[in-house]
């Protein structure tokens, strides 16, 4: 069996290609039990989201595999071949499994040590379970990369450090005013960036909110959402008194704070510190603010600067991470190969057992006069002879499971016992795919 990936993410495919081949959150579990019933596919978890849409599957083939996944993507969507394929990233085996890693633990990201991608896949995983679209392998491996993913992100550095100008702005105010709770936030503009400043500041504690926009009505409508007070240009020089915090984001083509217009309030503010941050271009506060005592002053450069340091910080984390992705890579092929042992374990058992089962059987034949007690006497030292056997056998074979010349090894142990049992192998395969089947709680608990 093997492990195939195969789709379009924000770095391979434009977003008008991505909005085509993305699924709706009610149409994942048909699609994944659509998935199921192609020829090939084995297992499998469909992640969309608006930067990706990725099938990972357990396939019995790689090339028949990767020819059903990409079939049902292009009738899915309704495309055809050249809409699609030039955008479309496959992985396999190891390199599939890593993307997963990557992916789960944000490295992929566009935003490296976001967590949003995490509870994605974490339910994508979870309806696929629910749909019995999962077998062994992935309810694994999901399992293991989820776990991992939670791990990095909180014994790391990744999620730290703002990566986006409008936190940014915010852990700057942190550390000028070591509570935010009781500041007031002055919002001047209601578009994109004002909201997600605003945003995050409400996310941190900030309850005092007052937003000044030309058209009044959007100010009302975006104040309201946090609890604060909308107003028009009208009332900018008088909600300046009050602040704490200033944000700036409007398309004035002119200077919307004035150096005048702080000067004026400053006497009334007796001296409260005043951060002021223009995120606006061109800019929205006059440079030369900057020199007023107790005002605290950064353009969209300065966060920007703010950003880009950061994001070195976290890439610094990525590197760490990435080292210990490839230590879970061998542990999960580690598992993978013992799923192999498994079998050749059970065989070795069994025959091991029908030997024993018939001397017991030729002893009761040749001496009819023993008790049952001296038959259930026999019986049991046969069985530890056999045990004591075949631990080394046991012990030996694990070993194989693991090396990196697994698969000769175990044929040529198979041959040594003459284990070579084709049906069983077949029936065996088909029953990693049940879900609900342990192979190390079937095969390994006795041993």
């Amino acid at each position: 069996m093997h492990i195939i990936t195969i789709g379009i993410n924000y770095k391979t495919a434009p977003v008008e290609v991505r909005e085509r081949v993305a699924f709706g959150e009610s149409e994942l579990a048909n699609a994944m039990q659509q998935l199921k019933e192609e020829k090939s596919i084995l297992e499998n978890i469909i992640v969309s989201t608006c930067n990706r849409t990725e099938v990972y599957a357990v396939v019995d083939q790689l090339h028949t595999g990767q020819y059903y996944i990409k079939r049902f993507l292009l009738n899915y969507f309704g495309l055809q071949e050249d809409e699609l394929s030039p955008f479309l990233s496959i992985k396999t085996e190891r390199e599939a499994i890593q993307h997963l890693f990557y992916v789960v633990s944000s490295l992929d990201s566009m935003v490296v040590g976001e967590t949003q991608i995490l509870g994605q896949i974490k339910d994508s995983f979870q309806l696929s379970q629910e749909h019995n679209c999962t077998g062994t392998i992935f309810n694994q491996l999901f399992k293991q990369a989820i776990t991992f993913a939670k791990k990095v992100h909180s014994e790391t550095a990744i999620g730290e450090n703002a990566v986006s100008v409008s936190y940014a702005a915010v852990e700057l105010a942190k550390k000028i005013f070591n509570d935010l709770n009781d500041c007031h936030v002055l919002i001047v503009g209601a578009g994109k960036m004002g909201n997600l400043a605003l945003q995050n500041l409400y996310s941190n504690g900030i309850k005092k909110i007052t937003v000044i926009n030309r058209t009044v009505e959007n100010a009302v409508n975006l104040a309201t959402q946090f609890n604060g007070v909308g107003k028009g240009f009208n009332d900018l020089e008088e909600s300046l008194k009050a602040a704490d915090i200033v944000i700036s984001s409007t398309g004035a083509k002119e200077y919307v704070i004035t150096s005048s217009m702080i000067n004026r309030i400053e006497k009334g503010r007796k001296g409260k510190p005043l951060f002021l941050v223009d995120i606006a271009v061109p800019r929205d506060i006059e440079p030369s603010i900057h020199k007023i005592g107790n005002v605290f002053l950064y353009d969209i450069d300065d966060l920007q600067g703010i950003v880009a340091d950061n994001l070195a910080e976290r890439e610094k984390e990525a590197v760490k991470i990435k080292q210990m992705i490839g230590t879970e890579i061998e542990n999960f092929n580690q598992w993978v190969n013992m799923l192999g042992v498994v079998p050749v374990i059970t065989a070795l058992r069994e025959k091991a057992l029908s030997v024993q089962a018939e001397t017991m059987e030729s002893i009761q034949r040749k001496l009819p006069h023993l008790s049952e007690r001296d038959l259930k006497v026999l019986q049991k030292h046969t069985k530890s002879i056999v045990n004591q056997l075949l631990r080394d056998p046991i012990m030996k074979v694990k070993e194989m499971g693991i090396s990196n010349n697994s698969g000769a090894e175990l044929t040529l142990f198979k041959e040594i016992f003459n284990l070579v049992d084709e049906p069983e192998e077949k029936e065996y395969a088909q029953k990693q795919t049940q879900s609900e089947w342990n192979p190390t709680k079937a095969y390994l608990g006795n041993i």
